[in-house]
């Protein structure tokens, strides 16, 4: 039986060392054949196995229930208020994409610069804040954020409707008194209430619209004021709801403070995505709920989006830990943690095109986008785990050309992609992460692979579904 086992083994030893020596002949005396019969059907196959299994692997987001598309708040009177339609700009713009879609006036061949809209902004600051079993951690950061965007926006005509309402008086804010001129040490919390420069283009422009109305109808729109807050509950199993409801009642956030519920949970991008849909602001801001971030460097958020904005009123703009590399906040982390970030940005700068493999900072939950950018990055979310922020990033990258418009406001070219400033902002660690250390970032590295493969083989694209 020994025998036989050995001859069999000579035999295929034997096969192999005829077949590699056949091989190699072949290339030597007949390359192009060889690349016909063998490599390109190798690597043809191989293309087709990897575009099937991602579109085996490849996260598809899933509609929201009907459910989710409202909100609860509370009332003057100090209730809770039933469920409410939430307003969502995205609806609207698939709706006129179909349309697009199935009357076009463009004649095709005809390349002109993607001009997608968007409704007009009724507030000036939306903030989203994704919120999974938070109800220790969340009021400590919604303090910090009304607190600020009091002090920086006030509450606009939301506040002056529930004045009314409530006998000519305004509700209670959570503002601190700021410092006239000439006093100094004026800290974030105290800049003037409105803390960005206005340069943005105007919005009635044929280019630099950001609502798509006309000159007419923008005169009756009174300008966007004030601030809201959407809390996304990722399906919470604790009372984040409620603290949240509370804490809403005790400081008189009626309809500015919102509550959606997620019947299923989607993860932090998925609800980050949500939130995104349904924001009426100038600006739409996601801050994470444990308040590591420090919320009044917004400020330096809207300045750093205001200086990329393009054309089309079209910027991005996030917050970098990358300041802090060296400082005790770091330091103190275990030798483990500091590895896995270098690691996990090795592969980054690897996996990812140009503008994003430059950003020393992708995964700060900080981020803050102009009203216009929106439609193009939203809408074409695939990513619902912690890889969403590179995703984010990417479409930013790869968005399609805007105009480029002179002093006189002629167009004078194009710019593609929509720019991204990296903003230094404070950042402390906060105890109670649901992060696991290693299991999350081995799944964060496979992520970005199958993100990055699935756009490269076009089973990820930028269209309407």
């Amino acid at each position: 039986m020994a025998a036989d086992n050995s001859n069999t083994t000579e035999r295929l030893v034997a096969a192999a060392t005829q077949l590699i020596s056949l091989l190699f002949t072949t290339a030597r005396e007949q390359p192009i054949r060889l690349f016909f019969l063998f490599i390109f059907p190798l690597a043809l196959c191989g293309i087709i196995s990897i575009y099937l299994l991602l579109h085996l692997l490849a996260p598809k987001p899933r509609p929201p229930y009907p459910s989710e598309k409202t909100y609860l708040t509370t009332l003057p009177s100090g209730s809770i208020s039933p469920p409410k339609p939430l307003p969502c700009w995205y609806d609207r713009w698939h709706a006129e994409g179909c349309l697009k879609e199935q009357y076009p006036t463009i004649p095709p061949g005809f390349d002109v610069p993607d001009q997608a809209s968007i409704e007009p902004a009724e507030v000036e600051v939306s903030v989203v804040v994704p919120a999974y079993n938070e109800q220790d951690r969340i009021e400590v950061a919604l303090e910090e954020m009304v607190e600020y965007l009091d002090a920086n926006f006030g509450r606009g005509h939301q506040q002056q409707q529930h004045g009314q309402e409530g006998g000519g008086k305004l509700l209670p804010t959570l503002e601190k008194p700021r410092p006239g001129p000439g006093t100094g040490n004026v800290t974030p919390s105290s800049r003037p209430s409105t803390p960005h420069r206005l340069v943005f283009k105007s919005e009635g422009g044929s280019f630099g619209r950001a609502g798509g109305e006309g000159e007419g109808e923008k005169k009756k729109r009174p300008a966007p004021q004030g601030y809201e807050i959407i809390v996304v509950d990722d399906g919470s199993k604790d009372k984040t709801v409620e603290v949240v409801l509370n804490f809403s009642k005790k400081h008189h956030l009626h309809d500015i403070l919102r509550v959606v519920s997620l019947e299923k949970n989607r993860g932090k991008g998925g609800s980050v995505t949500h939130g995104l849909r349904h924001v009426r602001g100038k600006y739409a801001v996601f801050a994470d709920a444990d308040g590591a971030s420090r919320f009044s460097d917004l400020g330096r958020l809207i300045e750093g989006c205001e200086d990329v904005v393009d054309g089309s009123n079209r910027g991005v703009a996030i917050g970098s830990r990358a300041h802090l590399v060296g400082s005790e906040a770091v330091v103190k982390r275990s030798a483990v943690r500091n590895f896995l970030m270098r690691s996990f940005h090795f592969v980054l700068m690897i996996l990812t095109p140009p503008a994003t493999s430059r950003i020393r900072d992708t995964q700060c939950g900080f981020k803050l986008f102009s009203r216009a950018a929106l439609p193009h990055i939203v809408p074409y979310m695939h990513a619902e785990g912690w890889i969403f922020d590179i995703e984010m990033l990417m479409l930013a990258e790869s968005a399609p050309a805007t105009p480029v418009l002179a002093s006189d406001g002629s167009v004078i070219g194009t710019s593609c992609g929509i720019k991204v400033a990296e903003v230094p902002v404070g950042w402390e660690e906060v105890e109670g992460s649901k992060m696991n250390l290693v299991g999350d970032s081995v799944r964060m590295a496979v992520g970005l692979a199958v993100l990055r493969a699935s756009w490269m083989l076009g089973v990820y694209r930028r269209r309407l579904t």
